[in-house]
This record gives C-alpha cells, sequence and structure tokens, in this order.
C-alpha cells in the first residue's frame, strides 16, 4: 500500500456517470467536492493530473437532448459544447481553492508520433511545474475515430496512456462501481470485491464484463484494460466509487478503498 500512500504524481479519472445526473446535467455537489478534494491532495504537495470525461454527457444536457447522437457531426458538436461547459466548472471550482487549471485535449496520434508525444510530455511536465493541475479529455471535436471506437475508444484508455505520458506514480480510476466484484454486484447480492489484484490475468478479465451507461462510453472490461496498461508500464492503479470524492482522502491515508491493481512482479 505504501505505493499508494506515498504516490506524488497521480493521475485521477472521473467518468461521466460520475460528474452527471442521469438527466445528463452536471451533478455540480460531487464535481465541486471532487475539486475541493483534489485541492487539498494538491497541498499535501501532491501533483494531480485529471483525466474527464463528460463533454458529450453535458453537451447533451446543455443542449436539451435526451438521446446520444448517432451521427458522428452531431456528437462532434455536443462535445464542443459541453467541453467549454466542463472547463468553465473545472476552473471555477478549482479557482474557489486557489488553483490553476490547463486544459490539454488529446488525440492519438500525438502519443503515436514520436515528436508529438515529447512535445505532449514537455508540456504536462511543464504545467506541473507551473503548480497548474492538467484537465484532460480527448479532443473529440475533430477525433472522429474515437467518438466511432477507433481511436483511445474511451477516457479509461486514455488515463492509462496519460500516466504513461507523465510517468505517474499512481492511477486512480472513478466510476460508478467500487471495484471489481467476483460476480456481478447489480445482479448478484452476495458477490464480493476483490480487494487487490496482481497481475490481470484472463481470469481477472472474465470477470470485468459488461459495458458502459448511456451518457459515457466504458464499463469495467475498460477499466481493467486500463489497470492492466498502467501496470505493464509498472504503475499501480485503483479503481473505486467516485460517489464520494472524500474516499480519496481514505485511499491515500493507507485504507483499502475500491480494487487495487498492482503489477504481478509487486505482489
Amino acid at each position: 500500500m505504501s505505493r499508494i500512500t506515498q504516490a506524488k504524481r497521480i493521475v485521477i479519472k472521473v467518468g461521466t456517470s460520475t460528474l452527471t445526473y442521469e438527466t445528463g446535467r452536471l451533478n455540480l455537489r460531487r464535481m465541486e467536492e471532487l475539486c475541493k478534494v483534489l485541492c487539498g491532495l494538491k497541498n499535501e504537495g501532491r501533483e494531480i493530473i485529471l483525466v474527464t470525461s463528460g463533454a458529450v454527457g453535458v453537451g447533451m444536457g446543455k443542449l436539451g437532448l435526451h438521446k446520444r447522437p448517432e451521427e458522428i457531426e452531431q456528437r462532434q458538436a455536443v462535445a464542443a459544447v459541453g467541453q467549454c461547459e466542463l472547463m468553465f466548472m473545472y476552473d471555477k471550482f478549482f479557482g474557489e481553492y486557489n488553483h490553476i487549471v490547463a486544459q490539454v485535449l488529446l488525440t492519438k496520434d500525438v502519443v503515436q508520433n514520436t515528436i508529438m508525444r515529447r512535445n505532449a510530455e514537455n508540456t504536462f511536465l511543464t504545467l506541473l511545474q507551473l503548480g497548474s493541475i492538467p484537465v484532460v479529455n480527448e479532443n473529440d471535436s475533430v477525433a472522429t475515430d474515437e467518438l466511432s471506437g477507433k481511436n483511445f475508444g474511451d477516457n479509461d484508455t486514455l488515463s492509462a496512456t496519460v500516466a504513461h505520458l507523465t510517468q505517474a506514480d499512481l492511477l486512480v480510476i472513478l466510476t460508478d462501481i467500487d471495484g471489481l466484484y467476483n460476480d456481478n454486484p447489480r445482479l448478484n447480492p452476495d458477490a464480493k470485491r476483490i480487494p487487490c489484484v496482481y497481475g490481470v490475468t484472463d481470469a481477472i478479465r472474465a470477470l470485468a464484463g459488461g459495458a458502459g451507461s448511456d451518457r459515457g462510453t466504458g464499463g469495467m472490461a475498460t477499466k481493467v484494460t486500463a489497470a492492466e496498461m498502467a501496470n505493464d508500464a509498472g504503475i499501480p492503479c485503483v479503481v473505486m466509487s467516485g460517489a464520494n470524492p472524500r474516499d480519496l482522502y481514505d485511499l491515500f491515508d493507507g485504507v483499502i478503498v475500491g480494487t487495487s491493481f498492482f503489477p504481478a512482479s509487486g505482489k
């Protein structure tokens, strides 16, 4: 657990289902609490990088749409509206606690191109040195492949990529379920949460199953994949509920929260 409690550079990913209500509108109370907690962690001397979903979901709510658009062009436009709203709120909430945010929008070609990847790494490093909190999302308004499922595919994968890019000490994925279970907890009330996983195996992948919510694109399977990607880079990953952002304090105080994924060699 020391690799978690002593982590200094932390990538935290928050999903659409955590940020919004079923209506698609922002859950302002939870979003404000998340920003407050992240500011508290930063005040401890930790470096925080936030990977956020929600652009399409928030855009739907702002535009009064009740169904996720099927056309790529429509989703691009909705994402552009939603991204503006997301950054406005992050700037407001983080600013209330005297922290500066910086928007970083990525596409997959950035990390595949050697020069662009180095530029992205330098940008992240400089932003952290300046004391800001990078807020990262897929550039949905131009990355049509992502919207059709062919680019990063989801922000769980993006968060693992960012963790690798920034040489983070830890990846934390906040979601609408409090970890990986030995069965589907929505169907089986006796399902047990698995507190620690040392190396993602076929058996672990099989337990993940499932797809995402109506407002997001990722399910538990994408989170296990992201955890495996992080572990392959030597980075631990914690998948936990985002319903109460203050649980992050418990995590860094050494309480076992959610499911922690460690590289197999770290057992």
